[in-house]
């Protein structure tokens, strides 16, 4: 079967699916394009291209954003990123497995700008919980359905 959505953009520099990225894009007949800062070295393979940017604190966000197609897959866990890739039309996937859309956004980005609010305040604020098998195991299936153009009953 031939994917709809047949190419995955991908926030490189902390991503921690990039091999079940490339296991799935090569067997779904689709493409990955890993981009991340030169501070970090990422190695192509059959079916991921890597692109390296400067180290700007924006730099893969903005190649990123100007590369994006409705028909793309967006795997990124900021949600800055996230909003624009609802823009453009593509998909949006956390490496956790948590599939963003637009009915969602607006309240992830009002919570991340009020943890940095109190950040700057002094408090500290609690981050992510430690990524786990299952974490992985979510987001290869929520790939491949997106990929596949399988829709889901619910979205978690």
């Amino acid at each position: 079967m031939l994917p709809i959505r047949n190419r995955v953009v991908v926030d490189g520099d902390a991503c921690p699916v990039k091999t079940e990225i490339g296991q799935t894009v090569r067997q779904c007949g689709a493409t990955a394009l890993l981009v991340s800062s030169n501070a970090h070295v990422l190695v192509p393979e059959a079916g991921v291209e890597v692109v390296t940017v400067d180290a700007g604190p924006q730099s893969a966000d903005l190649y990123i954003a100007n590369a994006l197609k409705p028909s793309d897959v967006l795997v990124t866990s900021d949600y800055g990123l996230a909003a624009l890739g609802i823009a453009k039309g593509s998909a949006v996937l956390t490496p956790r497995g948590r599939r963003i859309t637009e009915a969602d956004i607006d309240g992830l980005l009002a919570q991340r700008h009020e943890s940095a609010r109190l950040r700057r305040g002094g408090l500290r604020t609690k981050g992510p919980k430690p990524f786990t098998n299952e974490d992985r195991v979510r987001f290869q299936q929520k790939l491949t359905q997106l990929l596949l153009g399988r829709q889901e009953n619910k979205e978690r």
